[in-house]
């Protein structure tokens, strides 16, 4: 998943982004409203973690715009202040869920899978296709009752496709998934890490689309 970490606190923003990133999951660290707006603008992000106080303005301010614009990326709002009205202000203007600094890593963790669960319509963890079964909550795989080891971007891979079982998910979408600002992108690695998945779940599970994208699974 592809991250937008929004946090001005150089020693947290680093805590959070390098733990975030161990978990395989690309991570854009942006330290103020417009640089985090600009990424908006020309990113698709699986997740955003938001400061409240931020050198350029409010959080809330960069939230409600998002939502007026009918970006519906999912929020979790990352702040020091535990006033009750500031929690009601950051749901009531869109946010998903709130964690007040300090906080444990892992229940950010554990939070950040929770709400791309119920905005990617994965309430539940395990995946069932055919005889090949996905656990997102513990990353693990089997195929035909083997398990199957992954690296963390065939990982990222699988579970972009993953998110929607049958649905057509194009190379873009991969590529947003497996790789954060900064990082060089090759024109085949998308093709690569498919290629890897192919020969440790079977070659008959990804279909490719060409020219459009990549399906797991059956049509819908």
């Amino acid at each position: 998943m592809r991250v937008l970490l929004v946090e001005d606190d150089m020693t947290l923003g680093e805590a959070v982004r390098d733990y975030v990133a161990s978990g395989e999951h690309a991570v854009d660290w942006m330290k103020t409203i417009e640089t985090a707006a600009s990424a908006l603008a020309t990113t698709s992000y699986g997740l955003v973690l938001l400061d409240l106080r931020l050198p350029d303005g409010s959080g809330i301010a960069l939230l409600k715009d998002m939502r007026a614009r009918g970006v519906t990326t999912p929020v979790i709002i990352l702040t020091a202040h535990d006033q009750i009205s500031d929690r009601i202000e950051g749901l009531n203007s869109g946010a998903d869920d709130y964690l007040v600094k300090p906080f444990n890593l892992g229940e950010l963790t554990a939070r950040m899978l929770a709400v791309s669960r119920r905005y990617g319509g994965r309430p539940i963890s395990l995946i069932q296709i055919g005889d090949l079964k996905i656990d997102a909550a513990d990353r693990r795989v089997s195929a035909g009752g083997e398990a199957v080891s992954l690296s963390g971007r065939e990982w990222a891979v699988l579970d972009v496709l993953s998110s929607r079982p049958g649905a057509i998910v194009s190379k873009a979408q991969i590529e947003e998934a497996l790789y954060a600002f900064g990082s060089e992108i090759e024109s085949n690695t998308v093709e690569v890490y498919v290629s890897r998945l192919r020969k440790k779940l079977g070659r008959d599970r990804i279909a490719t689309l060409r020219g459009i994208g990549y399906r797991l699974g059956r049509e819908q």
